[in-house]
């Protein structure tokens, strides 16, 4: 499953688009183009919000303005719009502004320095995110316990259900060694069931977590016992 953060770059000129594109791919997100306002806003409604829009002004059909003023209508308002347009006006840039967007770039601009802006929304995300809600941090993680969320930097860390509800276990009973048998009550809901379904979820959480998912620094084995999460992991 694909963590990276997704992009989607909203410009009718293919040599831009494409631009953008690549410098955003080189640094490990995921870019999407889209040469109408339209075609984006059907992705939206299919798949949903993205991490972050890289938005054109002069646009066949819907205007830059109009789609900035009916995403921000419609779905999550703290999603970031960069606004990238040859058009400098005072007028347009309050205009943007104004309705919605979080950023103002004009043409001709630094693809480089585009992409450090955007890694720069993604991480005020993230910090916004975390301190919105209550959250327990380890390592480079950040688990959102309202939202039922983890993420790394700006990235969402996919979990299912089950994954996180193991791994959120583990973290509140951090330091202490909880057997297959009481991840398996506690997870899954019931006393009776196969308990290697608890062996496969830690191999799939460590996969996703661990840099060395043989030798894991966060969920730990206490042969004979079960599983632990070491209570020092985690950063206050």
């Amino acid at each position: 499953m694909n963590n990276r953060p997704r992009i989607f770059i909203i410009e009718d000129v293919p040599e831009m688009a494409s631009l953008i594109a690549m410098y955003i791919e080189k640094a490990d997100m995921q870019a999407f183009s889209y040469s109408t306002a339209e075609a984006a806003l059907s992705e939206m409604k299919t798949t949903g919000e993205p991490d972050c829009l890289i938005l054109d002004l002069n646009l066949p059909g819907m205007s830059g303005f109009d789609f900035l003023t009916r995403i921000r209508r419609d779905f999550r308002p703290t999603v970031p719009v960069v606004i990238v347009s040859a058009r400098d006006a005072d007028e347009d840039v309050i205009k943007g502004l104004g309705i919605g967007a979080d950023e103002f770039v004009t043409k001709p601009f630094s693809p480089r320095v585009l992409v450090a802006r955007i890694q720069a929304h993604l991480r005020r995300m993230t910090v916004s995110s975390a301190a919105a809600e209550e959250s327990v941090r380890f390592g480079d993680y950040v688990l959102l316990l309202d939202s039922n969320v983890l993420k790394n930097g700006g990235r969402k860390i996919q979990l299912s259900v089950k994954e996180y509800a193991v791994l959120e276990y583990l973290i509140q009973n951090a330091g202490t060694s909880l057997s297959p048998e009481k991840i398996y009550t506690k997870v899954w809901k019931t006393q009776f069931g196969d308990m290697t379904a608890v062996a496969v979820y830690i191999q799939r959480l460590r996969k996703k977590i661990e840099k060395d998912p043989s030798n894991p620094m966060f969920i730990k084995t206490d042969f004979g016992n079960g599983y632990f999460f070491p209570k020092e992991a985690i950063i206050a």
